[in-house]
């Protein structure tokens, strides 16, 4: 009788036990189905991702990583600069020299923007070799290249506030392109100017826009991650994954906190070993409007771009040219022609997209030489490549390969 008792007394601690357990587990399913944990859990969490992804879609976790970075370094920094052509560059010393960690700061921000062009630039060339534009994700790529777009104004302002030679001189000759639109290119100039020279109240509007844009490319970047969770990731072999697919935690995040490290330490070696090597010297020199330098150059993410506009004589052409890259990355979707997405299974394509890599490696050589020969005549062949490529190459390939299967399947 006695061990009947202990044993049922026994049995239900057991049954308490689990209970409670059950118990445990079922708050912290339901705190994951809260509306902010159920989100991340969504979209990071839980998310389906194609098991055969590689390291080349971490990028835009990268990406990611990089923006953070600016945007906290961004607000430390403007806490202590001085948006005015008296004292930015004095106030842009003082945190370098008096602030505590200033330079620090300062440096995470100059080479940060520099690592998220290097991030985003590979992320764009992951996409377009794996075909990670074409239907149905052509607003993920559409608002992708709305970011980069966002990102080449937000650097190109943020250049300007050091307000040194280089700052005031690329910042009069890129606003100055504006006045070459007809009837209206002298306003537009004026007004983005705000009088009648680059002075303080284009300093100032710098400022603020330049602490604005990187919210509205965090904002952007949110309907971009939306976008691509619509319809999931691609994959290296660009066929339809719907039934070979993982959560991303854990694998995936381990795999993203391993590039994440690897990325760290290459960013860290910038900051600590050797933080002006992707500047320019002149930039430490106070803006002087009486003394031009030698050679105007922007950063080293703008010069592909400044190459295709120095190699068209005319200006407003010129400016045509820059807008028509943009249009043909944004067009992409809708001008290629191929079935196949990856550019693995298809090797007479890839060819031509590897010459399109060293090509713009090629541009942004040119774009940091003088304007004499031979460099004009090499930077305007490197432009008719570039845009031969995404108006004649990618569209007419896919054609061709339409045809060569088809005379496959015939046979």
């Amino acid at each position: 009788m006695r061990k009947s008792i202990n044993f049922n007394l026994l049995a239900l601690q057991n049954n308490n036990i689990t209970i409670t357990e059950g118990l445990v587990s079922h708050r912290r399913t339901s705190m994951m189905k809260e509306p902010a944990l159920s989100l991340i859990n969504d979209h990071l969490g839980q998310y389906p991702t194609p098991s055969n992804l590689s390291y080349a879609w971490e990028f835009g976790f990268l990406a990611a990583i990089c923006l953070i970075v600016q945007i906290a370094t961004g607000i430390f920094l403007a806490m202590h600069y001085t948006p005015h052509v008296d004292y930015a560059f004095i106030s842009v010393e003082h945190i370098m020299r008096d602030v505590d960690g200033g330079f620090l700061l300062r440096y995470m921000h100059a080479n940060g923007a520099s690592m998220f062009f290097i991030v985003v630039y590979a992320h764009l060339l992951r996409g377009l070799y794996y075909g990670s534009y074409k239907k149905p994700r052509e607003v993920v790529w559409i608002f992708g290249v709305i970011i980069l777009l966002l990102m080449i104004i937000t650097a190109f302002i943020g250049y300007v506030l050091p307000w040194g030679q280089m700052s005031f001189w690329g910042a009069t000759v890129i606003t100055s392109l504006a006045s070459a639109i007809p009837v209206v290119g002298n306003d537009i100039t004026v007004w983005l100017w705000g009088g009648f020279s680059v002075d303080n109240a284009t300093l100032n509007r710098f400022f603020s826009l330049h602490y604005l844009m990187p919210f509205v490319i965090a904002g952007a970047t949110i309907v971009h991650i939306a976008a691509l969770h619509q319809y999931g990731s691609n994959n290296p072999l660009g066929t339809y994954a719907g039934v070979d697919k993982i959560s991303f935690h854990p694998y995936f995040y381990v795999k993203a906190l391993q590039a994440a490290v690897f990325f760290i330490a290459f960013f860290a070696t910038f900051v600590f070993y050797d933080p002006n090597l992707l500047g320019h010297p002149d930039n430490y020199i106070p803006a002087n409007p009486m003394s031009t330098p030698a050679h105007i150059v922007p950063e080293w993410y703008f010069l592909v771009v400044y190459a295709i506009l120095r190699s068209i004589p005319n200006k407003l052409a010129g400016v045509g040219a820059i807008g028509l890259v943009f249009v043909c990355l944004l067009a992409l979707p809708f001008i290629s022609t191929a079935t196949q997405r990856s550019s693995n299974f298809r090797p007479l394509y890839s060819i031509f997209f590897w010459f399109l890599v060293a090509d713009a490696f090629l541009l942004g050589y040119i774009g940091g030489c003088p304007v004499e020969e031979p460099y004009v005549i090499i930077g305007q062949l490197a432009s008719l490549y570039f845009f031969a490529f995404f108006l004649i190459i990618l569209p007419g390939f896919g054609h061709l390969e339409s045809a060569l299967l088809h005379d496959d399947e015939n046979k």
